[in-house]
């Protein structure tokens, strides 16, 4: 990466982190300032990291491959972007999937450290901690993806837990009993501690590999092995391995495009065999092999339950053990005791060690011809003496850019709407970019780096701090919308929020509150549709119309799996709020009359759709007389137009498809008004608002209608959800 970090005045030098591209594959040792602790987690100072040389060796073969290359892959993913190009045009679909690749990936998921700060019960400050914290000095990890390590489990072994419960869960699947076959096929670091554990509970294993010296430590642990490679007959050693019944279950740890491995294991299995996958195999199974004998086939999920439970996961609420014994934090656990028996021998696992100084060399090791099993990464133990830096200044070797008198901007939050949208967006409209902050910093310091910011952090209380600052973009998660509003506006900053405003009318209230006291302070929200070309155009028809008008809004919004974080009440605050929102502004905008009533309709009344409020009719009453009525809706057709608005107002019609095709039925001198890509306005909305923070001119959008417009939404989704 071009350019050097220089670590802030505050705290130890920028912790460094191992990146991945996922352009063109390449890994680079970066540094980044050092994540905060959330609610429910730990900040851990790393002392060893394990690579999952399987994970993480197809991401680098991913990440080289060209657009063919990756499309091939991952063809569900191409269906989706073709479903794109077809409703939001190709520039669009193509500069969205190039962002998506530009931005880096953090690699790692093995890691020990020893906690710095916690924030969640069972844990305190100098734990030796075991979690699935990533390739960097300092990580905060959700506590129910963190174990306790005994003492007597020294750092470089606990740094397999993962790995382990991976493998352990496939176990607890295939549920074997004392004295059963069991054949592992795949002898890669799952594979070979899987066939510890499976030989810790009593059974007798057979292990495939085509690697001599896989095969070595197999029958190390204790297991009889095969080697088709050399042309050893797998069926026959499995059928006299299990004296000619059949193997009781097969545990597939191996990483192959090819649908033999589950061919081959649904032929040695006996007669209602089991059968799991742990690993990444073909899939195109035979029925005949499966019917005939009814054996089972199932996949594992990753480390055990609550794997990919937002609830479990990332808010800490715990499975009762007598309902679900084993998740995956108590698999992490039953590994770590493991350990401590020394029922698990890691030490033979481990070939290659290196200092993270050293990241970029150990991740190149994977794709090399150099035989490697189990890469353990170090880390300096600084003794934490100071806390992590949080701020890092980002130098690309140019003089530092003179700040205008206004519009120093920062922005809170750095996913990819911001990335890829807004901060293009306010560059363009010449904002001086001074502050990026993300929860995890590496988000931070990517756009900070590609668009010019002064800063990248992960701690947001320094932006609003900073007097060079004047001017805050608020762009996180939902939830924390109203806090940060709130914030900046006490701290004298103008605000620009992405919608929503906040979630809750006690929150609007308090907003409303603080913003009449600062009558001087910008205040906005992202309604960007209302200044999209063709929407400006519409108005301008518009303008001249005395008569009501109806107005008709159409979004084919698309589903969202109920578990996405945006149609969480508390997080998202649901589809009306999250994203309706546009809409209720869109058809005040055009009806250009404040709002008098509303009406919302949810389709069906099941409890299930009650706490989904994504297929819904807002029906808008204006004080003009004019009505809307907006179709928010999850259940229609991808190649549908995504929104459509239409308008009938003295005799003439108005239709907007996508943001890409205006038309026109009876209006003088106009038929229609097409673009060659979809724009909805984002670059003129962002250059609106600071040019009234630079020029002292009136808000773009008036306080008194992103006022009303957040009322009206957040009634209009507690109606929604009855």
């Amino acid at each position: 990466m071009a350019g050097k970090f220089v670590a802030s005045s505050h705290g130890i030098e920028a912790m460094k982190q191992i990146l991945q591209s996922l352009k063109d594959g390449s890994t680079s040792l970066e540094e980044v300032p050092a994540p905060c602790a959330g609610r429910g987690q730990l900040l851990i100072h790393t002392n060893t990291t394990l690579v999952s040389a399987g994970t993480e060796r197809m991401l680098v073969e991913f990440g080289r491959g060209n657009l063919i290359q990756k499309a091939l892959s991952q063809p569900d993913k191409v269906k989706m972007v073709l479903d794109k190009a077809k409703t939001d045009g190709v520039g669009t679909t193509l500069e969205a999937v190039r962002s998506k690749l530009d931005q880096p990936l953090a690699l790692g998921y093995c890691n020990v450290g020893t906690v710095i700060e916690s924030n969640a019960d069972r844990f305190k400050v100098g734990d030796r901690i075991a979690s699935n914290g990533k390739h960097a000095e300092v990580v905060a990890v959700p506590k129910n993806l963190c174990a306790r390590i005994p003492d007597n489990v020294d750092d470089e072994s606990a740094a397999f837990t993962v790995l382990a419960a991976i493998g352990l869960q496939g176990i607890r699947l295939t549920n074997p009993t004392l004295g059963e076959t069991v054949v592992v096929t795949g002898l890669g670091l799952i594979g070979l501690l899987t066939v510890q554990m499976l030989r810790a509970q009593g059974c007798r294993v057979l292990g495939i590999d085509y690697d001599p010296e896989r095969l070595k430590l197999a029958r190390r642990f204790g297991a009889e092995t095969v080697n088709p490679g050399v042309g050893e007959d797998v069926l026959a050693k499995a059928e006299a391995f299990s004296r000619g019944s059949g193997v009781d279950a097969v545990i597939i740890t191996a990483a192959t495009k090819s649908n033999e491995p589950v061919s081959q294991a649904a032929r040695m299995c006996r007669q209602r065999g089991r059968i799991v996958l742990v690993g990444v195999v073909g899939l195109e199974l035979s029925r005949a092999e499966f019917y005939e004998k009814e054996l089972s086939f199932q996949v594992s999920c990753s480390y055990g339950p609550g794997r990919y439970d937002s609830n479990y996961e990332d808010k800490g609420q715990d499975y009762p053990v007598g309902f679900v014994r084993w998740t995956e934090q108590r698999n992490f656990e039953a590994v770590l005791d493991m350990m401590s028996s020394g029922a698990l021998d890691l030490k033979p696992l481990i070939t290659h060690r290196f200092d993270i100084s050293e990241g970029e060399k150990a991740m190149n090791l994977l794709t090399s011809a150099e035989p490697a099993l189990g890469i353990l990464l170090t880390y300096p133990n600084t003794g934490m003496s100071a806390p992590p830096a949080r701020q890092v200044a980002l130098v690309t070797g140019a003089a530092p850019t003179a700040k205008t008198a206004k519009a120093n901007v920062a922005f809170l939050g750095a996913g990819n709407y911001a990335g890829r949208v807004l901060i293009p967006a306010f560059k363009s409209a010449g904002a001086s970019l001074h502050t990026v902050v993300s929860s995890g910093g590496v988000s931070a310091v990517h756009f900070g780096r590609k668009f010019g910011f002064s800063e990248a952090s992960t701690d947001g209380a320094t932006v609003l701090n900073n007097p060079d600052i004047d001017t805050v973009v608020v762009a996180t998660r939902h939830d924390a919308h109203a806090l940060q509003v709130l914030g900046a506006l006490k701290a004298g900053k103008h605000v620009f929020c992405e919608k929503p405003l906040c979630l809750t009318t006690e929150e609007l209230g308090a907003i409303q509150a603080e913003a009449k006291l600062r009558p001087d302070q910008h205040l906005m929200i992202g309604f960007n549709r209302r200044f999209a070309p063709h929407v400006i155009k519409m108005k301008e028809l518009l303008a001249p119309v005395a008569q009501p008008k109806s107005i008709v809004i159409t979004v084919n919004a698309g589903d969202i799996p109920p578990d996405h974080w945006t149609q969480d009440a508390e997080i998202g605050g649901g589809r009306i709020i999250g994203e309706g929102c546009h809409f209720i502004d869109l058809a005040l905008h055009l009806a250009g009359s404040p709002v008098t009533s509303h009406h919302v309709q949810p389709i069906g009344r099941s409890p299930a759709l009650a706490v989904r409020d994504d297929k819904v009719s807002i029906t808008l009453g204006f004080e003009d007389g004019s009505f809307a009525t907006i179709h928010y809706l999850a259940n229609g057709h991808k190649g549908f137009p995504k929104e459509r608005i239409e308008v009938f107002a003295a005799g003439r019609v108005l239709q907007l498809d996508n943001f890409r095709k205006l038309k026109g039925w009876g209006w003088p001198g106009f038929s229609k008004m097409n673009l060659w890509r979809q724009d909805k306005g984002q670059t003129v909305c962002s250059k609106a608002f600071i040019d009234a923070v630079r020029q002292g001119t009136k808000t773009p959008i008036p306080k008194s209608e992103i006022f009303e417009v957040t009322r009206v939404t957040i009634e209009a989704a507690v109606a929604a959800r009855g």
